[in-house]
């Protein structure tokens, strides 16, 4: 019955999601999602795609989400967007 919110960090690299796998205990970025930044050309969108998915698919399963953006702030607005949130339910 507690509220669940998930947490959502905008990827910048493969070798972030790789670093954050061995260096913060209970993340896990997985090896699909990896490949598809380390094969990415445009690093900032692809972080953007993966995040908004990720958004897509937690709606249903909890109550919210902390998007964790470690510096690119300014594509939150995007991530949202990407997401479907729809502008009321939008708190930054």
């Amino acid at each position: 019955g507690a509220p669940v919110i998930a947490g959502v960090i905008l990827l910048k690299s493969g070798e972030m999601a790789r670093n954050m796998n061995q260096n913060i205990p209970g993340v896990l970025v997985p090896d699909d999602l990896i490949a598809e930044m380390d094969s990415a050309n445009d690093k900032a969108q692809a972080g953007v795609e993966i995040a908004a998915r990720i958004i897509r698919e937690a709606r249903d399963i909890c109550d919210g989400v902390h998007i964790m953006a470690i510096g690119w702030e300014r594509y939150i607005p995007q991530v949202l967007e990407m997401s479907g949130t729809p502008a009321r339910e939008r708190v930054q």
